[in-house]
């Protein structure tokens, strides 16, 4: 590598120019420290951290003297000030490893409250050592339900029955207070509080965070989390007092209409506990009990999902949560016992933040309302600053898109009302944004507000909630529908991805559905930093699971459904393997390990003779279905075989990485013995399928999961091909067809007919959605059209990621970016250079660091500009015309075609051009 801007220069008949970027910077007695140090899942010094048992991550710096890691050390204390020479919880010693991912942490046991602190240095390929990271630290949570001394406290709201839609139970929000004096100092303090519900907390009238739909929604009859909060700087010498607003959430609503397998008839109930380190070194607890008091007749008389808030201005409490407040008017609460069977475990991934702000495009008059155009299909709330009257109410309506006469179009929503209602207390602007419910939209309607006031733009603003995550990929091309396509994926991710992956964010649904999960998991580890989202998830999944290994249809199981679906439960072993494949941490597959094993056992179960006959869903909502089903034409039997062999595959690869010999063989055979089974149910000897409906998803299945003999394969995929040529070359998948369909024909070297599939504008197609206005990805492949309306399905979301299972391709095909070693420790960086496409380049933040690949033609010219993170390398497919690569040291030849040329490159920055 050169220092500052020299390049080197290699001869080729066409001049390849290879660029390597580096650091201007002085040999130096010791490298430059690690960064970017991460526990768990990539977590950055978490405050109320699950994990009693972390491994801990580090990226090396680009540097022109670190192309990789020889050795490493770690090094864990319990004070910042014994680190790093008297590290007293754990020193690694210098290991000879190149492993800067995952280090297991090899200390005694760490506790609950725990604050560890740590650092981490290296040695690289000449056995030069770094200087140490910065100190890094956690902080446990409160790790089992006995850290509680506190008790689950709020009203019998269930007393009121008070009914809803459908005549569900709805709970009132509840206000709740507690005051305490403190006579002693205090030097740190911790909250820990979670809800049966959804809550938001104060302490002396001071909101302790921003965080939204805390704690979050997990499977509630098993699980629990809980949150802490640092509020040494919100308490105060003397008098204190914490308030606590309650709502139902997820917890107690009419989810799934009202078919909850935990009692709806429970009020819900907050959990609070206020742990104080004073001066003088003595503690106190302040919890949640019988003294506290609280009331609902508040402001906020009705919260709900489905529906939305009713905000009663009139009815406002002022300094309710202060010290001045008095409560002897306020009812005692009742009070529960923790439930031994119900883990109260600190949350695993991150909360729901109000995370971008979006700004009204346009507005409109009608009917003696306002509209407000975002043009943006978001989830989250509106944040309203309008002119009212004394007594009026303001209403507040969302709509996805509108219908052709300018009215909302809401008839997607189905049942759920969604719709926000503020009743003024006074003349004058008011500001409100609702707090225990979400809504999906582009459009937000105003009426109610003061009429003589002229509305402007800034009345509305757009606020995006989802789970706090980082973008952690981008992708760019020189087509503006395949960015928009791009930007779709992206928007989608954000509106469903609200505390746990969701089918759609706007009807009476907003469920966890498993088959949307697999399908979309590897499009979403590109765009978005949600290992840990996943990582969270797949615990819950693990627990719904039922004792006969089936997996719900949504997790968390809001059915107490006992019946799982092939292709749907299937995600039990795809994502696990997937994630795995983009993280390189074994530790997923080892948590998810006896699941997939599970679930191939009930596989089994619901086979004869290794033929399925499991319920399956499907190829879901494939596009002119023949039998006019939902779940499209293609036998679920052979859906559900073909599922079974691949779930035994993945097995057996995961037992494989872990170590598990035996059963690796037993998963592979069992593999072999579902294929030929499969092959030889609806497979004839010309590779054609038999006895079932003929479809594209049928031979998908079957090339994609390797699932038939050498010598049928040939002449599969031309049926595969016949099938898309009888569609005029269009896709005829549904949820489990689609994503698979770029990756077989790719597979098949029928890259071209790839793009034409992806750039097809008419229906259906990827760009036919986006050609109708779309700026989310639908539900249906003809949600709507210009012509002819919109679909008169009753599912019709506007948002639903499943479909954008094509970013997968995007990014590792046309961007060039996919891991060829678990967690991009090889990288492959070979882009499809394909008409109309005249550019793309995609960046990923891997485990090792950011990945660039970025490529042009130009008057019959390939220019292919990368970056590859240090202590990992890359094999790069270069097409077109390249003399010989003389080897050096951060280049190698593999292998030379007449029309392509394979390179095995180290870590920097290159530059790489040829002839097509």
């Amino acid at each position: 590598m050169f220092k500052n801007s020299n390049f080197k220069y290699l001869s080729f008949t066409l001049i390849t120019v290879i660029f390597l970027n580096v650091t201007a910077c002085k040999k130096q007695d010791l490298l430059q420290k690690p960064q970017n140090l991460t526990v768990s899942e990539g977590f950055k010094n978490p405050l109320g951290f699950y994990d009693a048992n972390p491994t801990f991550s580090w990226e090396l710096p680009v540097l022109k003297h670190v192309a990789s890691q020889s050795a490493y050390q770690i090094v864990v204390a319990s004070s910042k000030d014994l680190l790093p020479n008297n590290a007293d919880l754990w020193d690694s010693n210098k290991q000879e490893k190149n492993q800067s991912v995952w280090v297991k942490y090899g200390g005694p046991a760490l506790q609950s409250r725990q604050k560890v602190y740590w650092q981490v240095k290296y040695w690289n390929q000449e056995g030069e050592a770094s200087e140490w990271s910065a100190i890094n630290n956690f902080e446990l949570g409160l790790l089992h339900n006995t850290d509680w001394k506190a008790k689950w406290i709020g009203l019998d709201t269930a007393r009121d029955s008070i009914r809803g839609r459908e005549n569900v139970l709805i709970h009132k929000p509840q206000y709740l207070r507690k005051t305490f004096e403190l006579f002693n100092e205090v030097t740190s303090a911790r909250l820990y509080i979670t809800a049966k519900g959804v809550f938001d907390v104060s302490l002396n009238g001071e909101n302790v965070s921003d965080d939204a739909m805390s704690p979050g929604f997990t499977t509630y009859d098993k699980r629990i989390e809980t949150l802490t909060y640092n509020v040494t700087n919100l308490i105060e010498s003397g008098q204190n007092t914490i308030g606590v607003e309650l709502a139902s959430g997820w917890y107690s609503g009419r989810l799934l209409w009202g078919n909850t397998p935990w009692d709806n008839s429970v009020s819900p109930k907050v959990l609070c506990q206020l742990e104080l380190h004073m001066k003088d070194g003595s503690k106190e607890i302040i919890i949640s009990d019988e003294s506290w008091k609280g009331i609902t007749n508040g402001p906020l008389q009705f919260a709900e999902i489905y529906d939305g808030e009713i905000y009663n201005a009139n009815l406002e409490i002022p300094n309710w949560s202060s010290n001045s407040f008095d409560d002897k008017n306020w009812n005692k609460v009742e009070i529960a016992n923790l439930d031994e069977n119900v883990n109260l475990e600190p949350k695993r991934h991150t909360v729901v933040k109000d995370k971008i702000k979006l700004v009204p495009k346009e507005i409109t008059k009608k009917d003696g309302a306002v509209i407000f155009n975002l043009q943006q299909n978001m989830v989250g709330v509106p944040r309203v600053k309008v002119p009212m009257k004394k007594g009026d109410t303001l209403k507040i309506r969302f709509a996805e898109m509108l219908s052709p006469d300018g009215t909302f179009y809401t008839k997607n929503y189905r049942s759920a009302h969604s719709t926000d209602y503020y009743v003024a207390a006074k003349d004058g602007i008011i500001e409100y944004q609702p707090k225990f419910t979400f809504h999906g939209f582009s459009y937000v309607e105003l009426s109610g507000f003061d009429a003589s006031k002229e509305p402007q733009k800034d009345w509305v603003t757009g606020i995006v909630q989802y789970s706090d995550f980082d973008d952690n990929g981008t992708f760019t091309s020189s087509h503006e529908k395949l960015n928009q396509l791009q930007s779709n994926i992206v928007w989608g991710l954000r509106g469903n991805f609200l505390d746990i992956p969701t089918d759609c964010p706007q009807r009476n649904e907003r469920l966890g559905w498993t088959g949307d999960a697999q399908v979309f998991g590897p499009t979403s580890m590109f765009n978005a930093d949600v290992y840990k989202f996943w990582a969270s998830w797949l615990q819950s999944v693990r627990e719904a699971q039922l004792e006969d290994g089936a997996i719900p249809w949504t997790v968390p199981d809001t059915r107490g459904n006992k019946i799982a679906s092939s292709g749907w439960g299937d995600v039990v072993t795809i994502i696990p393997w997937e994630i795995y494949m983009r993280t390189g941490d074994i530790g997923f597959l080892e948590d998810n390990f006896e699941m997939m094993k599970q679930w191939v056992e009930h596989h089994q179960k619901k086979s004869k003779n290794h033929i399925s006959n499991m319920m399956s869903f499907s190829d879901w909502l494939q596009p002119y279905p023949e039998n006019g089903d939902n779940k499209g034409d293609t036998s679920r039997n052979l859906i559900g075989t073909a599922f079974f062999a691949h779930s035994a595959k993945l097995t057996a690869k995961a037992a494989q990485v872990l170590g598990k010999t035996e059963e690796q063989a037993e998963y592979e055979a069992l593999y072999k013995t579902v294929a030929t089974t499969f092959d030889d149910k609806f497979f004839d000897e010309t590779g054609k399928v038999k006895g079932v409906a003929e479809t594209q998803t049928s031979y998908l299945l079957a090339l994609a999961f390797h699932l038939l003999p050498e010598s049928k394969i040939k002449n599969a995929q031309a049926n595969l091909l016949r099938k898309l040529k009888d569609a005029n070359n269009h896709l005829r998948t549904g949820f489990l067809g689609t994503p698979l369909l770029s990756k077989v024909l790719d597979d098949m070297g029928e890259v071209d007919l790839v793009y034409k599939l992806l750039f097809n504008e008419t229906y259906p197609s990827w760009f036919y959605s986006i050609n109708q206005g779309a700026t989310t990805i639908w539900e249906r492949w003809n949600s709507y059209s210009k012509t002819e309306g919109y679909n008169p399905m009753s599912m019709n979301s506007l948002n639903h990621y499943a479909y954008g299972a094509i970013g997968e391709w995007m990014y590792e095909r046309i961007g060039g970016i996919a891991p060829l070693e678990a967690g991009y420790k090889t990288i492959k960086i070979a882009p499809q250079v394909r008409h109309p496409l005249t550019s793309a380049a995609a960046s990923l933040n891997t485990p090792y660091g950011k990945v660039t690949s970025a490529w042009e033609v130009k008057d019959g010219t390939f220019t292919l500009s990368i970056t590859v993170p240090p202590n990992t390398t890359a094999k790069v497919l270069m097409l077109g015309t390249m003399e010989t690569v003389e080897d050096t040291q951060d280049i190698k030849t593999l292998s030379t075609k007449t029309d392509k040329t394979e390179l095995l490159v180290q870590p920097g920055t290159y530059k790489f051009k040829s002839k097509l």
